[in-house]
């Protein structure tokens, strides 16, 4: 089987495709599955971390604004659809799916013209503008949450499958943990805390915990912390400005991105994170807690519903964004690893949400396409 996955911009549009394309790869040893994405240096590391190939094309997402940069934007774009029917006609793949992100507009375009099959799936409440301007197109939508079939009215067929990720539960024995406690230097005395914002980073959070390590206020738990690229190098000027070294911060270790997320997730005891739709998926099935500060919207609180509905199951905590500093954010991580109970507790909420078989759902419906 020849496959292409248009997938750009975050992890949460790249993860999923990949983890459609490790299942792919388990079924179908001998398929040959390749990305199209932008170039951009977080698309290439994921993807080639995961051992795929890829190809780059231009997209941007279009604008009403007539800035000389949004109208070269627009132009680029436009080249992007010719740049994605030229490698969908050379490599001639038997489906195009798409995950996410402006660039599934060129390339499942591309593909329905070429006579391709074409599956979009959609992780989030409220599907994105390209997956909504596209649902007419694609022979098949699969979303991960089923709230969002509502959205999808002109859509030929969609299917609620759950989102996929590619993590997922693992057997996190003593001797493997008190490895990776070592290699973070960490120990396992102290309740863990991960703390991260997206691929991205979150600024919103970022200062939070810049300002909480500032202040020493963590001496009771530890931190994993992943900034997000763009925004490591400014927290590590920050924090030599106040005569903190970012790779010596007591109890705290703070990276730019986190690739082996399943193991690092497995020890850590609770969860500070933003609440979209691959974060939920991952904390359900590692049956971890956690303290959501959902990402604001003008349009739409998706994240803030998506954080609602864990935390009226018992999983998780919410401090909005525009509330969030770190006082507040301090005392709700201590109020819940102070407690064993309260822990356990979420933990079993957590993992009652979790969606099984995702990957098996989806390849039903690619084998169904590809037929």
């Amino acid at each position: 089987m020849k496959v292409i996955i248009a997938a750009a911009g975050t992890g949460g549009h790249i993860n999923p495709g990949i983890a459609i394309a490790n299942k792919i790869k388990k079924e179908n040893k001998n398929s040959d599955i390749r990305f199209i994405a932008t170039g951009k240096k977080l698309e290439e590391d994921l993807i080639s971390n995961a051992g795929y190939k890829s190809y780059a094309i231009d997209a941007y997402g279009f604008s009403k604004s007539l800035k000389l940069s949004n109208i070269k934007k627009t132009f680029k774009t436009l080249k992007g659809f010719g740049q994605a029917k030229k490698i969908l006609k050379d490599f001639k793949p038997d489906i195009v799916i798409g995950t996410g992100g402006y660039i599934c507009g060129a390339v499942i375009s591309s593909a329905k013209k070429l006579g391709i099959p074409t599956l979009l799936h959609e992780s989030n409440a409220y599907p994105g503008l390209a997956i909504r301007m596209l649902s007419k197109k694609a022979d098949t939508i699969l979303v991960g949450i089923e709230e969002a079939k509502d959205c999808l009215p002109k859509a030929k067929r969609v299917i609620y499958t759950g989102t996929p990720t590619k993590v997922e539960p693992i057997e996190m024995t003593k001797t493997k943990k008190n490895k990776l406690l070592k290699e973070l230097c960490l120990n396992d005395k102290l309740p863990i805390v991960l703390i991260f914002g997206g691929s991205q980073g979150a600024k919103k959070i970022n200062d939070c915990v810049t300002e909480l390590l500032i202040n020493k206020m963590n001496p009771n738990y530890q931190i994993i912390w992943a900034t997000g690229q763009g925004q490591y190098d400014e927290i590590k000027k920050t924090l030599r400005d106040n005569n903190i070294n970012i790779d010596k911060v007591d109890n705290t270790v703070i990276l730019p991105y986190i690739y082996n997320m399943s193991e690092v997730m497995s020890i850590s005891d609770l969860v500070v994170a933003r609440s979209g739709a691959m974060t939920l998926t991952e904390l359900a099935l590692l049956s971890k807690p956690a303290v959501f500060i959902p990402l604001p919207s003008s349009k739409a609180n998706r994240q803030e519903d998506n954080a609602r509905v864990f935390e009226k199951r018992g999983a998780a905590s919410i401090i909005l964004n525009n509330e969030v500093n770190k006082d507040n954010l301090n005392e709700e991580i201590q109020k819940i690893i102070s407690s064993k109970s309260k822990l356990r507790e979420m933990s079993l909420a957590s993992k009652k949400m979790a969606v099984y078989n995702v990957e098996d759902k989806i390849y039903d419906e690619i084998k169904r396409l590809v037929g």
